[in-house]
């Protein structure tokens, strides 16, 4: 017996043994130091066992002020190399691959400091209003982006990803209800794509050429004036032009609150639409939780990889119980799980 979620995926040199993704999700678990603890490595760590092909972690900082809040990891200086090393041998012990999502936090940051954003324009009424950056500043927050990547590639992570959606620094970028310069990074589509594209070009450069390299993009934001979907489409095409090997592709977040309508795989269409404009494998993400569904998109070839969220927050097993109800026999980190996922049975 087959399964298209249970089938080998491959991006430049790195090999998954399934389709499932950890969808990175913040989990507020670090110190001030940014540093992996012991409660990441459990939390990363029971997915790997659980059979999850691709372990993503949450957002990881490239500068502190990048930061979302003061418990989130970060990976600006050398001293937080060594517990995400110690997660990806982990994870690699497991038959799992290791990722982890570079991100600047912008204008929805809650710090001490003053947020920073493309122009001074506040993400809500409850968010201090940010400090527009200079464009001298660009360079050094390009070169952060770097930095966080050659030492995520010497920690042995196998896949990096940047994130340009949810409204965060990359994203305001793009849009021109959160960038109302007047420089050559603002106006224009081009112009408001240049600093992303600038950061995107500088990783792949410094990257591991035989690692893969995806970016978490917004393929529209449901709002009048917002990114649209035939801007999302360019800007796809942007990024596969400069050796994206990844889009993880999502919508809106820009503002507080979600403007369309949600069910079951209700992002599935936009990264479908992007993987046919593009070539480019796509992920997809939202409400996706039923093996049945993940079955579908991906054996009909819409998506790629399926991430998955909230699903593996209640089950970290949740990939061996829906190989062994499809009837598929897969290679277990610990053998002995297989005593407790097929039907239950009473005894010892």
């Amino acid at each position: 017996m087959t399964s298209p979620l249970f089938s080998p995926f491959a991006l430049r040199g790195m090999r998954l043994q399934n389709r499932i993704v950890l969808s990175p999700m913040l989990m507020y678990m670090a110190g001030e130091d940014g540093r992996v603890t012991d409660r990441h490595f459990v939390h990363y760590g029971a997915r790997a066992l659980g059979g999850t092909g691709l372990v993503m972690t949450e957002v990881v900082a490239v500068t502190p002020r990048g930061r979302i809040s003061p418990c989130d990891l970060g990976l600006w200086q050398d001293e937080q190399v060594e517990g995400l090393r110690r997660l990806a041998t982990f994870a690699h012990e497991c038959g799992a691959r290791f990722g982890i999502q570079l991100a600047h936090a912008g204008r929805k940051a809650r710090l001490e400091q003053r947020p920073q954003a493309p122009s001074a324009i506040a993400y809500a009424d409850d968010h201090a209003q940010p400090e527009a950056l200079r464009e001298a500043e660009l360079a050094s927050l390009r070169d952060d982006y770097v930095s966080a990547a050659r030492r995520a590639a010497a920690a042995g992570v196998d896949i990096v990803e940047i994130h340009a959606a949810h409204g965060y620094l990359l994203h305001s970028f793009l849009c021109p209800l959160s960038n109302t310069r007047t420089d050559r990074y603002g106006g224009s589509r081009e112009n408001r794509a240049r600093f992303v594209l600038d950061v995107v070009e500088a990783v792949r450069a410094a990257w591991p050429a035989e690692r893969p390299l995806a970016v978490r993009m917004t393929a529209i934001d449901h709002h009048d004036g917002g990114v649209s979907e035939a801007d999302g489409l360019w800007f796809a095409g942007q990024l596969a032009a400069r050796g994206v090997d990844l889009l993880d592709v999502t919508t809106g977040n820009l503002v507080p609150g979600y403007a369309a309508d949600v069910y079951p795989g209700y992002q599935v269409r936009y990264a479908e639409r992007v993987r046919r404009a593009t070539g480019v494998a796509v992920s997809s993400v939202g409400s996706l939780a039923s093996a049945d569904l993940m079955e579908e998109i991906i054996g009909a070839g819409r998506v790629d990889l399926v991430c998955v969220g909230r699903e593996l927050i209640r089950n970290p097993n949740w990939p061996i119980e829906c190989a062994r109800r499809a009837g598929i026999d897969i290679e277990l980190p610990i053998g002995t799980y297989a005593r407790a996922s097929g039907p239950y049975e009473r005894g010892f």
